[in-house]
């Protein structure tokens, strides 16, 4: 699930009320931080709540199609559909 732009995986037997803190409380830190939160993880060990908490990356890929540089997302139907028809090549070793 995404919460406030953020991507969140809890196991069960986590409630959402414990998600919703952990966000707002991970969220908060970050920013103190300086730093852009992207990803939780929320496990439950021992009656207890464990955060893995991980920085949003700003790597972004770029794809080239007939010459038209710009991430997938900004491509139209017609570059999405010349992508998707795209021939992978792979390597032979001998």
């Amino acid at each position: 699930m995404i919460i406030d732009g953020i991507s969140v995986m809890a196991e069960n037997g986590v409630t959402e009320a414990e998600i919703q803190a952990v966000v707002h409380e991970e969220k908060q830190l970050w920013e103190k931080k300086g730093k852009r939160l992207g990803k939780i993880e929320v496990s439950v060990e021992n009656d207890e709540l464990v955060i893995k908490a991980s920085e949003h990356s700003p790597i972004s890929r770029v794809r080239r199609i007939t010459g038209y540089l710009s991430t997938v997302d900004h491509f139209n139907d017609a570059k999405q559909a010349e992508l998707l028809d795209r021939v992978k090549h792979v390597r032979c070793q001998l």
